[in-house]
């Protein structure tokens, strides 16, 4: 693909491009049954790498993102609306060998969804095009589960700093270096689903956060537990109750410190893409210099904003009106 130059850049996003493929419903089909849609199929731009790398482009990052569309029309949109945000394209690619990615999406009158997504182009990312889009002036590169394994522990081994958003977090269960990968995680960004999967299934070589013979329930589980997963640090984000942090060690002794950051009040609209705006701003504040928990106050005020629009990309009118925290972060 066509695009500015990798050069500048201090955040790079390596990660999934889809087309959303959105139908609205009265209800969820039962298996074998069919519904009709209350309105047309909708298409829009998503995938949750370009998702973050068109937020932080929007918020005014210096940033470039790495991954692979289709030939095709899907392709084409997802270009030019990542150049629009002002992301350098220069290490998308493009292939005539998979379509570009899709996400099939119901949304129910209730506003419950189902998403199944078919990977194409993601697919076929390789290790050696993540390697080499991470140049001298990139200080922290993001990435998701969208893309493979193998490119994210390709992109952890030569990140300055990785933001790794295990999404989704089977992605990680089972693979043989996912130790390896979560090693480098600084931080683990997780939503209170993706931590109790990575607690519940820990990647080999790492114990659970309860040494005794039985299973502990998920709904004990704390944030400093990802920490027994060899994370650097951890952000678990909570929705509208904020977000906190977890890091190793804090000013007043060598345990673990976390800290609560709030979310502002706001009424929500649309949830669908509101992490992916949260891990966003986080690491474009992280490559601008900002502490852990700074940044998490950016974070959660970005994806306040994000849910009060509809669909999964940040607008520039969202970012025009970042609600303020209620404690002043």
């Amino acid at each position: 693909m066509d695009g500015a130059a990798l050069d500048g850049k201090t955040l790079l996003v390596i990660g999934s491009a889809n087309a959303d493929l959105v139908v609205g419903v009265g209800r969820h089909p039962a298996p074998g049954e069919t519904v009709l849609g209350l309105r047309d199929l909708a298409v829009h731009p998503g995938g949750k790498g370009a998702n973050q790398a068109v937020a932080a482009g929007r918020l005014g990052a210096r940033v470039a993102f790495c991954g692979r569309v289709g030939r095709d029309t899907y392709g084409d949109m997802l270009a030019a609306v990542l150049r629009e945000a002002g992301v350098g394209t220069a290490a998308l690619r493009g292939t005539r060998d998979a379509p570009t990615g899709v996400a099939l999406i119901t949304v129910a009158e209730s506003g419950e969804n189902t998403v199944v997504v078919a990977p194409g182009a993601n697919a076929t990312l390789t290790a050696e095009e993540a390697e080499a889009a991470i140049t001298p002036d990139v200080r922290v590169v993001s990435a998701q589960c969208e893309v493979p394994a193998a490119v994210i522990r390709a992109a952890a081994r030569r990140a300055p700093r990785l933001v790794l958003n295990p999404s989704p977090p089977e992605a990680l269960v089972g693979v043989p270096y996912a130790a390896e990968i979560l090693s480098h995680a600084d931080p683990l960004v997780v939503n209170e689903h993706e931590l109790r999967v990575l607690l519940s299934a820990p990647p080999a070589g790492r114990d659970r956060p309860d040494p005794r013979p039985e299973i502990p329930r998920p709904e004990d589980f704390r944030p400093e537990d990802l920490l027994l997963l060899g994370v650097r640090s951890a952000v678990v984000t909570l929705g509208a109750a904020g977000a906190v942090v977890v890091e190793r060690a804090g000013a007043a002794g060598p345990g673990p410190r976390t800290t609560r950051v709030p979310a502002p009040a706001v009424v929500a609209v649309d949830t669908t893409g509101a992490g992916d705006a949260f891990t966003g701003a986080l690491a474009w504040r992280l490559a601008e210099g900002d502490g852990l928990v700074a940044a998490a106050g950016w974070a959660v005020r970005v994806g306040a904003a994000a849910v009060q629009e509809h669909g999964a990309q940040l607008s520039s009118t969202a970012c025009g009106k970042l609600p303020e925290l209620p404690d002043g972060l």
